[in-house]
């Protein structure tokens, strides 16, 4: 693409929303995005979450990155899931071939 097609893009794609704001009726295409909010996880939960897994609380956090101290207070319910965390929990609860699919802990076993 030359400069000046891109120029001219960039200048059409201009007044096509310059038009747009001026009308009373939208001319663009509007996405509305919503997101999800954070899951809010108690003992029971997480610990329900991690038993689907088969994981013992020390591999588990391994999974999610995150201590095994992490879980054990979440477990323990003194300590809640946030973030990042939280997601991946949802994420495990509503997928429960999720650590199949992504296996970021693999199973070695040695004599």
């Amino acid at each position: 693409m030359s400069k000046n097609s891109v120029f001219e893009s960039i200048v059409t794609g201009l007044d096509e929303a310059i038009k747009d704001s001026k009308s009373t009726t939208p001319i663009l295409k509007r996405h509305k995005v919503v997101i999800e909010p954070v899951k809010v996880y108690g003992a029971a939960d997480v610990k329900r979450i991690r038993n689907t897994t088969g994981m013992s609380q020390k591999v588990f956090a391994g999974y999610l990155g995150v201590s095994e101290k992490a879980v054990e207070a979440w477990e323990a319910g003194t300590n809640h899931p946030s973030g990042a965390s939280s997601r991946l929990l949802r994420m495990i609860e509503l997928d429960k071939e999720l650590v199949v699919k992504f296996p970021f802990v693999t199973n070695v076993i040695t004599k």
